[in-house]
């Protein structure tokens, strides 16, 4: 009995541990999905390509590096919880969005503001000390225009997707600005290809989801008929200006031939993709260019980096 007992106690001080452990992994988890960490990966490498293809050939500093990517994504962190906070009843609608911390009702929304508005000041404020200036006037620009011009144009009208590829396309100049101190024409031959790059990207999304959206009230696209011809032209016309675009660099010798070849293999498969989903307007062809689109930005920025000259 006596064993029993104690056996008793053993398990009855294990449960509360395994509990707040567990209590605690998910406040972690929380807390790592408020931060959007899926969109930050395509924000990290947009931005260390900027940088990258900003320094000395053969040259890299890696502290600079390293700083520049932790305060670029603890701004990015910061405005993916703040987004998530503004949005909260909207994501609570969608079924892609329903299950977020805040949404589900897991956090409370005064954490989430907190949360956001700390990354966001430690990231800025550890980027202008850290790196330069620029580079964090450049990264409060982009958070301030995502969250208080693109988020709520979303529940106003289809023009948000193009409001939104403007901040949205920032992260190479924060990384080029941070390598040189000021952007050169190049800096914004790379902020022309990812602004493009959104929009098919976008579309696909915007298709997929198009019934969870309208559920919460965002116009992301038009009603009518104007609505095929507005995720064609979004699509297919905005990948064929892509091509010629994506081609610039090795067009003024900052790539080599290696990069001019997989451009135009690259841009041509995307346009392709962008072309198939235009003509059938259907979910599997939008899944096929989401998956092209996400393939393509990372693909081109390695191909560029690789051959550079």
């Amino acid at each position: 009995m006596a064993a029993e007992r104690a056996a008793s106690i053993l398990d009855v001080t294990r449960a509360p541990l395994r509990g707040r452990n567990a209590s605690g992994l998910a406040a972690i988890s929380d807390r790592w999905a408020l931060t959007k960490p899926e969109v930050n990966f395509l924000i990290l490498l947009t931005t260390f390509a900027g940088f990258y293809l900003a320094s000395a050939p053969g040259q890299l500093p890696i502290l600079p590096v390293i700083r520049t990517l932790l305060g670029t994504l603890l701004v990015a962190s910061g405005a993916g919880a703040l987004n998530q906070f503004f949005e909260r009843s909207f994501d609570a609608e969608m079924k892609m969005t329903a299950r977020r911390p805040l949404a589900s009702g897991r956090v409370k929304p005064i954490e989430v503001l907190w949360f956001g508005v700390s990354l966001s000041l430690v990231g800025a404020v550890y980027l202008a000390l850290a790196v330069n200036v620029l580079s964090a006037s450049l990264a409060v620009a982009t958070l301030l225009s995502y969250l208080f011009l693109y988020t709520p144009l979303k529940r106003k009208t289809p023009l948000c997707t193009l409001v939104g590829a403007f901040p949205g396309a920032v992260p190479p100049l924060i990384g080029w600005a941070a390598a040189r101190g000021h952007l050169d024409p190049m800096a914004w031959v790379l902020y022309a290809l990812v602004f493009l790059w959104q929009f098919p990207h976008f579309m696909a999304i915007a298709w997929m989801y198009r019934e969870d959206y309208s559920r919460a009230g965002y116009l992301v696209l038009p009603s009518g008929d104007s609505r095929n011809s507005f995720v064609s032209w979004q699509t297919l016309g905005v990948s064929l200006v892509l091509i010629p675009v994506g081609l610039i660099p090795a067009l003024t010798r900052h790539t080599g031939l290696a990069y001019l070849a997989g451009g135009v293999v690259m841009g041509s498969i995307f346009c392709y993709y962008s072309a198939s989903f235009a003509i059938r307007k259907s979910n599997l062809a939008a899944r096929k260019l989401l998956a092209a689109s996400i393939i393509y930005l990372p693909a081109i920025w390695i191909l560029m980096m690789l051959d550079r000259t």
